[in-house]
Formats: structure tokens, C-alpha cells, sequence
């Protein structure tokens, strides 16, 4: 334990306990002390961890390192607090409700040069996502012209009630709690995007906050791109279409806490010449999600011997919540009703106050 990072969790839910889980069984990290408001008053779990009602306790802490699993209006403003105490911070995403928030915790970040900030962008360290970025950066099918990505859900019951109904709280929808991971997905693949064009609705569900938004995206150099983020799916649903000059790429499914999205499966198909389309394909499938694990040790890494942090940089944070905000501009109905400004000025109104 000596020798050990002292590790704090704010926010003890089912992200919080599944970090947990994958912090203590590094051999440099060590849990203890979480912080929730469930828990009625501050004690001791059986484990021997700390239970706070509040990260501000829980900062009082012999801290090294503090995750952040908040709410998305709380999750700025305690990496903030983690930075500010001169911890190193893992935040998972979103980064906020905002570009604002997003700009606010980098501002904070170069003032503690010294802390390690990186943020929980999970789908970049499942092994079908990192073969087919392999794949893509080797050239071996040539370059891409177009990606469709669709990433939904079964039904919107997460957000029935709570903050995650309330667009001042939670700062979107399913486009901002789940969707961002497809927005980071695509840009990882194709760069970034000079326009875009979108239709956001929440004509079922009828809160302030979307239940489906699609998207049409165009680089610089003419890929484009088209997205469709939904909790009108019916079915959890995870798929992207990678179209390039010599063949595709398919990612089907993605193993998950719930094992609801289907067998992660990654389809290589080459171009031909046949009126039938391709005729040679090699599908893969990935029977493990070390995911959560591979992520955690790079972040142990760049604590412990100083490497750079290969994926969710605040750089990356901030780039995937301007698209993610682009989006919501994009479409003047959504602007009009509820005052989304221009991402690249960091300026959002949220719940009729401005910020930025």
C-alpha cells in the first residue's frame, strides 16, 4: 500500500464501482475513499475505503488521484476541484454540459502542468476499434470516402426522471450522453469536419433534450460522413460503415456492461470488380472487452513515467464536444428553441444563462 497511488472515486454508481474494479486490481493503484450522495452519512465500506457524501470531503482526502463518474453539471466543476488540489484526474465523459465547461477545466489544466487530466472516451480501447484504425492508417484498402455510424438504444428510460431530462443539467441528450462516443469514433477515423448539417428532435420523448439527432459531416478533403444518434431505437444498437477506395470496414456490435449491443465483430471486405460486389470478406470477432482495463493503465502510465496520453486529451474532449455542439447548431429550429450559439466561439446558453 506504500508503494501504491492513493485513488479517489466521486461518484459511486455503476461506473464509479466498475472503475473501482479495474483501479484495484492495478498493482500501482489503490481505492480508498468514494464519494456518493447515497450514502447517508460519511463511514467506512467493508472494504476499508472511505464513504463521503461529498467530493468536497472526499478532496480532504491523502488523495493522489481522483475520478470523476459525475453528473454532467458536476463533472467540470470537480476536475476543476481535483486539479486545483494538484491531483491528477480521470474524468469520464461527457466533459461537461458544454464547450464552456470543457475550455474552463483546459484553462485550469495549464496553470497545473504538473497533473495528469484524461477523460474517459472508453471506445477507443475496444480491440475491434483499434484493429480497424490499424487497418485504416496502414493504407492496405486505400483511403476512406465515407463513414455511416448508428449508435441507439432500446428506450429513453434513463432519462424518465432526474437530471438527465433537464437540458440545464444535463446539457443534451442522447447525442451528448451516448452519441459522443460515435462523434469521437468518427473523428478518430476521418480527422475533422469544415460542415455540417443536422436534424435534432425530441418530438417522442418530449424533454428538453434531444432523442435523436442526425447529422451529415464533410471534411476538407471531401469524406463525409453521416451519424444517427437515438433512443427511439427499440434495440440497443451499435454499428459503423467505413467505405474505402479498395474495400470496407464493418464494425458490428460492442461488448458492454449490459451485453445488450450484440457480439463485437469487425468485417473486412475488398473491392471488386464483380457486379456482385465484394466477394472476399474475413470477419472477426472479439470475445473479451479489455477495454476499461487497457484504459486505466495508460492513464497509471502517464502518471508513473511521464508518457503522453494517447487517447482523451482534453484537446481530444474539446474538439469532440465542438462537433457534438456544431451539430446542435446546425440545425436553426434546435438553435432558435434553444438558444445553442456557434461551438467555436465557447459560447452556450444553457437554462437561459450564458456562458463562456
Amino acid at each position: 500500500m506504500e508503494n501504491k497511488l492513493k485513488v479517489g472515486i466521486a461518484g459511486y454508481g455503476v461506473v464509479g464501482k466498475r472503475r473501482r474494479q479495474y483501479i484495484d486490481e492495478h498493482p500501482l493503484l489503490k481505492t480508498i475513499a468514494v464519494c456518493d450522495q447515497k450514502f447517508r452519512e460519511n463511514g467506512t465500506l467493508p472494504c476499508g475505503a472511505r464513504s463521503l457524501r461529498d467530493y468536497r470531503e472526499l478532496l480532504k482526502e491523502p488523495l493522489d488521484i481522483l475520478f470523476v463518474c459525475m453528473p454532467n453539471y458536476m463533472a467540470a466543476e470537480v476536475t476543476i476541484a481535483g486539479l486545483e488540489r494538484g491531483l491528477h484526474v480521470f474524468c469520464e465523459k461527457p466533459p461537461g454540459r458544454d464547450v464552456a465547461d470543457v475550455e474552463r477545466v483546459i484553462e485550469c489544466e495549464r496553470r497545473h502542468k504538473g497533473c495528469v487530466l484524461k477523460y474517459g472516451f472508453n471506445h477507443r480501447y475496444h480491440q475491434s476499434v483499434s484493429d480497424t484504425l490499424d487497418i485504416i492508417q496502414s493504407g492496405k484498402l486505400g483511403k476512406i470516402l465515407n463513414v455511416r455510424g448508428v449508435y441507439g438504444k432500446s428506450k429513453i428510460l434513463s432519462y424518465e426522471s432526474g437530471w438527465r431530462a433537464e437540458r440545464k443539467y444535463a446539457g443534451g441528450g442522447i447525442l451528448l450522453d451516448q452519441g459522443i462516443h460515435m462523434v469521437d469514433l468518427i473523428r478518430l477515423f476521418c480527422g475533422e469536419f469544415t460542415e455540417i448539417k443536422s436534424f435534432i428532435s425530441n418530438d417522442y420523448w418530449h424533454h428538453d433534450v434531444e432523442d435523436n439527432a442526425f447529422a451529415l459531416m464533410k471534411a476538407a478533403d471531401g469524406k463525409i460522413a453521416m451519424l444517427h444518434s437515438s433512443a427511439t431505437q427499440w434495440e440497443h444498437c451499435f454499428h459503423i460503415h467505413i467505405a474505402l477506395t479498395e474495400g470496407y470496414l464493418e464494425l458490428r456490435g460492442i461488448l458492454s456492461g449490459s451485453k445488450s449491443y450484440g457480439q463485437e465483430q469487425l468485417i473486412v471486405g475488398r473491392r471488386s470488380e464483380s457486379d456482385q460486389g465484394a466477394l472476399k470478406k474475413e470477419t472477426f470477432t472479439y470475445l473479451a472487452d479489455n477495454s476499461w482495463r487497457d484504459e486505466i493503465c495508460e492513464f497509471a502510465e502517464a502518471i508513473t513515467n511521464e508518457k503522453k496520453i494517447r487517447h482523451g486529451t482534453s484537446a481530444d474532449a474539446l474538439a469532440t464536444m465542438k462537433v457534438v455542439y456544431r451539430i446542435y447548431h446546425a440545425d436553426p429550429a434546435w438553435r432558435e428553441t434553444y438558444a445553442v450559439r456557434d461551438p467555436d466561439r465557447a459560447v452556450v446558453e444553457i437554462g437561459g444563462e450564458a456562458r463562456g
